[in-house]
């Protein structure tokens, strides 16, 4: 069953709304229900909830807060099924997906729960002249979170929870593509017994939203993922009251294949990751640099690998790759597909819009990339995986960092050398060897380039939503 649809404002539902629209299944674009935008006095109803909110939060002792966090863990571990259900009905992803990125959502809240009550002054300095130095930290404020579509839980709770350890109260808005998760989440922490002004959720036109929200000095932070094109338009706007930004914007991650690594292995680990989601995820891998005394190998087993992908409705068992979660994503493909083949590609499987109705795109393989294409130069963000071919590690990695973006990389190679350089010589937020870990909730993780600022993750995540005041004492 799917959600009600509405805002959270000053700790109260609201579910009509002159203006709104609707949310519809990617699976077979019927409609699942209608979600109200919020007016420009809900706007400013959430600011002044949420510092209300931050006042009685801030001054909530710590222990108090990581019992609350730690609580709506321990409720969205008993709603993994029913939030499942809700997420791929929104967003398309398989069941088996919707539930581990619940579960990863699980373990952030609790990482998060267990350091809130962590956050403690700290002597730094104790001097022989008897001026003593102490960090206080202090949380920042009201915070403006914005999340994308792609994982419609674990990105609400990845900003969520730390502002939350951190003291700060929190506006959240949600992608309008899929609120439901969102809602259900807020659900959770009312019951976990947060402050009812401590989350504002609200929906709208995003760009309306962001210049309202961002136009208030009671907002002292914004927190965004999703393009690099609106993490810069994000900037700007924050820039001219110096609100303190968190980006985790975009990327186009190089996938290096030595001669050396062990291809099955790494076929079965790349073909996984790099169609999860449907493609949809912003670390990865997109760049499939081989090595030309295996590429024919490589090509083949892909090959192999990809036509055993099944689509369909991710609600059915045995599906492994759901539809793209919107129409626009469908046209992006087709435009990296017309782009790649005016310029010489070869379609080596798939490369074709799947049925007529829903949002499904052939998971496709090609290679013969003109270094011009769209493909080689945007991020792709679907089901479209570009293989290369190279010869030589000091070209193949100059070509890895030739690009703007640096946010996740990935090398397949059993030479200890031939890694210990990859790693010291890629450009990116991550390098990951003979692996393709997802982020961790324990470790920081963020790009460089145009692929963001600043980290998400880990006991950094949480200190992006505080001060640490300076107290000298004799």
């Amino acid at each position: 069953m799917y959600t009600k649809l509405g805002l959270f404002i000053g700790g109260k539902w609201i579910y009509e709304a002159k203006k709104g629209e609707d949310v519809l299944n990617p699976f077979d674009e019927s409609v699942l229900g209608w979600l109200p935008h919020a007016t420009e006095g809900d706007l400013n109803d959430a600011v002044k909830s949420s510092e209300k909110g931050f006042d009685e939060w801030r001054n909530t002792d710590p222990e108090v807060r990581s019992r609350v966090i730690l609580k709506a863990a321990d409720i969205l571990s008993e709603r993994i099924s029913s939030i499942s259900e809700v997420m791929t009905l929104e967003q398309g992803k398989p069941l088996a997906e919707s539930a581990g990125e619940i579960n990863q959502s699980i373990a952030i809240l609790k990482f998060n729960g267990e350091n809130a009550k962590l956050i403690k002054d700290e002597v730094v300095a104790d001097r022989d002249n008897g001026l003593k130095t102490l960090i206080k930290p202090q949380p920042l404020g009201v915070c403006l979170c914005l999340t994308a579509w792609n994982f419609p839980i674990a990105l609400v709770i990845r900003k969520i929870a730390p502002a939350l350890a951190a003291g700060c109260s929190v506006i959240i808005k949600p992608s309008e593509e899929t609120p439901g998760t969102a809602i259900e989440v807020i659900k959770i922490f009312q019951e976990a017994g947060l402050p009812k002004d401590v989350i504002n959720l609200v929906f709208g036109v995003p760009h309306e939203i962001s210049d309202y929200l961002l136009s208030r000095d009671e907002v002292k932070k914004v927190s965004f993922t999703g393009s690099v094109p609106v993490g810069k338009l994000l900037a700007k706007k924050s820039a001219e009251s110096l609100k303190r930004c968190t980006l985790e914007l975009g990327g186009h991650s190089p996938a290096i294949i030595a001669e050396d690594a062990d291809i099955e292995t790494t076929l079965d680990t790349l073909t996984g990751f790099k169609f999860r989601n449907s493609g949809q995820v912003c670390i990865a891998p997109s760049r499939f640099y081989v090595h030309e005394n295996i590429y024919e190998q490589v090509k083949d087993g892909f090959l192999k690998r990809i036509k055993n992908i099944t689509l369909g409705n991710g609600l059915n068992d045995g599906i492994s790759m759901g539809p793209l979660s919107n129409s626009r994503r469908v046209d992006a493909m087709k435009d990296f597909i017309d782009d790649a083949v005016k310029n010489g590609s070869n379609i080596i499987y798939g490369g074709t819009r799947h049925q007529d109705k829903g949002y499904f795109w052939e998971p496709t393989l090609i290679e013969n990339i003109h270094e011009g294409s769209k493909i080689m130069t945007q991020e792709i963000f679907g089901p479209i995986l570009a293989l290369f071919k190279f010869n030589d590690y000091d070209d193949v990695i100059e070509k890895a960092n030739s690009l703007n973006y640096g946010l996740a990389s990935y090398v397949y190679t059993t030479s200890e050398v031939l890694q210990e350089k990859m790693a010291k010589e890629i450009i990116a937020g991550g390098v990951s060897i003979n692996t393709a870990s997802p982020m961790h909730p324990e470790i920081p993780y963020g790009g460089i380039k145009e692929s963001g600022i600043g980290y998400e993750g880990g006991i950094d995540a949480i200190y992006s939503f505080i001060h640490k005041k300076n107290i000298n004492i004799v």
